[in-house]
């Protein structure tokens, strides 16, 4: 287990995906979502995004306290791409059904960006991790039927690869986690390096 003299992580995010993953490697935290646009910027590339709004959203939080007592803050953020197309959160059915259309039958890449930063130096320390998902072919109705469960219309590219959306996904090429939200080991990583000596355990199970 982490050090219990140490404050828990304070997890930037309302992600109950990335909670899940967190609390099965054994690491204590805390959430704080954060209040980030999650809006591009003109020209930028997706792995520019995901690593700008990861810092921002730990920035973000971790302005929120004290310099004292030291707290890690942690923001992560997940972007779905066909070819050059970024695929955020659908805004409605309709969005998740076309995002859903565009991606069966089709490869596509799933990038998560998490970034730490220390409340005494936010100074943030970032990785961006890249997966790749291959969709199988899928009818109409399967696509309506599957978004009117309601679980893609908060997901990036409107599905997600640990629930229901499962069954459209023929082959994930890399990190796991990462296309469920979190690539676990580079984040335990990243909170090592900020808190050297026994601030986080290694991880309890494989999660890939």
């Amino acid at each position: 287990m982490p050090n219990a003299a140490e404050p828990p992580v304070v997890l930037a995010s309302a992600s109950p995906r990335r909670r899940e993953l967190l609390a099965r490697a054994g690491v204590r935290f805390e959430v704080m979502p954060s209040s980030v646009e999650e809006r591009p910027l003109a020209g930028e590339t997706p792995r520019a995004l995901a690593l700008r709004l990861a810092r921002e959203k730990a920035l973000d939080v971790a302005r929120r306290f004290p310099a004292s007592p030291r707290r890690l803050v942690l923001g992560a953020d997940t972007i779905v791409v066909l070819e050059d197309s970024a695929l955020g959160k659908p805004a409605d059915g309709e969005e998740a059904v076309k995002m859903l259309r565009r991606l069966a039958g089709r490869t596509h890449r799933v990038l998560t960006a998490v970034a730490v930063v220390e409340t005494d130096r936010l100074e943030p320390r970032s990785v961006c991790v890249e997966s790749t998902v291959v969709m199988r072919p899928a009818a109409e109705a399967e696509l309506r039927a599957y978004v009117a469960t309601g679980e893609p219309l908060d997901k990036a590219g409107a599905y997600a690869a640990q629930g229901e959306g499962r069954r459209f996904v023929e082959r994930i090429d890399g990190s796991e986690t990462n296309v469920i939200g979190l690539p676990i080991e580079e984040t335990l990583a990243l909170l090592r390096a900020k808190s050297p000596g026994a601030a986080v355990a290694r991880p309890r199970e494989t999660l890939r």
